[in-house]
């Protein structure tokens, strides 16, 4: 299938435009991801749902743009960027690094434009007020942070070898590295929507108790899935993410 989605502005990528959608689906990925990574996702979400796929500056089609490499301008460079989008209800999916993304845009959003996501996805990120236990790699030496990387099984090996591809990857990864290490929380009342995370069983980075720990983010319903998998369950375990995902669209939205 090729890649070709409709593009609302170079932020927000429209995989397959639905004008008879009632609710928007913004999709926030994971750390060296970009856009592609939700470009099957239409062809198995609701026929009632619209799937908006973002593009980070340093990614995919704007990998030449330089990566943020802290969250505030980041939220501050989204906030306007989708704006024009949220004139019907949206909700948010963030995977990882995009979790984090899509909650603090959440709050933003909901503090300077009194708007609020009729539900929150979170998926393979810690809630926000529990430290990182591991130390900081976006500064690493190149050989041990591609070892690090390895670790988290999310990129091939075919291009963790590839000298001149990674040298072009490595300031965007660093900086999305940096971007979540540098991430200091602060408290904000709860959001208003449901919150649904997902998590995998097998993902050494993130505990159960880590993801049960979103429960207090919120005043609505809350829910915790566990699917197989190491922290890229997004992909080995697609079809039964998306099945939740469309379940809880179902009740909640």
């Amino acid at each position: 299938m090729t890649f070709t989605p409709h593009m609302l502005n170079r932020w927000i990528k429209c995989i397959t435009p639905n004008p008879d959608a009632d609710l928007r689906l913004f999709c926030f990925h994971y750390a060296g991801g970009n856009a592609s990574v939700f470009r099957t996702w239409s062809n198995h979400i609701l026929d009632r749902v619209e799937v908006y796929s973002i593009e980070l500056p340093g990614h995919g089609t704007r990998l030449m743009e330089p990566a943020f490499d802290r969250i505030q301008p980041l939220i501050h460079a989204l906030k306007t960027a989708l704006s024009p989008s949220l004139t019907q209800p949206f909700a948010f999916f963030g995977h990882s690094m995009g979790a984090l993304i899509s909650y603090e845009l959440g709050q933003a959003l909901r503090q300077n434009h009194n708007l609020c996501p009729t539900h929150l996805f979170i998926s393979g990120h810690r809630a926000p007020h529990i430290p990182d236990q591991d130390l900081p790699i976006h500064a690493l030496p190149q050989a041990e942070f591609l070892d690090t990387l390895r670790r988290y099984n999310g990129t091939p090996e075919i291009i963790l070898q590839n000298a001149e591809l990674m040298e072009l990857l490595l300031p965007t990864l660093r900086a999305d590295f940096a971007l979540v290490e540098t991430y200091t929380h602060t408290h904000q009342f709860p959001l208003d929507c449901p919150i649904t995370v997902f998590g995998g069983l097998q993902d050494w980075k993130t505990s159960i108790n880590d993801l049960e720990a979103w429960r207090g983010y919120t005043r609505a319903t809350f829910s915790l899935q566990m699917l197989p998998g190491d922290h890229f369950f997004i992909h080995s375990r697609q079809a039964s993410l998306l099945q939740a995902l469309n379940a809880a669209i179902s009740r909640h939205c």
